[in-house]
């Protein structure tokens, strides 16, 4: 079993930045692919961003490309999203995720294990 917790959001105003991390306990993270999603108000939880086990390659929604940086630090057990340049539309709950059956994957489903989100504002 992975348990994974993430960092307290916030609110931050638009153009502002915000760093969420994403802490494992009960196993080590190296052998895990993991991903950032995120629910807004009234849709579905979606894909942000992935990161392979090694920290070798990465993939963003397009939304969030070229604003938002995943990184692990495998040494630590954790995983970071870097947000810059926010806009009221990143405004959702967050959600770091794990999976080791996939060598990478955006997809939801294949994701086996979750923390408990963190909300992020953003205000005009």
């Amino acid at each position: 079993q992975v348990q994974l917790v993430e960092s307290a959001g916030g609110l931050v105003q638009a153009g502002g930045s915000l760093r969420l991390s994403c802490a494992a306990s009960g196993r080590t993270l190296s052998s895990y692919s993991m991903g950032w999603f995120r629910r807004a108000p009234g849709k579905e939880r979606e894909f942000v961003a992935v990161i392979n086990s090694i920290g070798s390659n990465t993939y963003y929604a397009g939304s969030v490309k070229g604003r938002f940086t995943i990184s692990r630090d495998n040494a630590k057990n954790t995983v970071y999203l870097q947000m810059n340049s926010l806009k009221p539309e990143d405004t959702a709950v967050y959600y770091c995720a794990a999976q080791n059956r996939v060598r990478f994957t955006t997809i939801r489903a294949d994701y086996d294990y979750w923390g408990q989100g963190t909300q992020v504002t953003v205000s005009s």
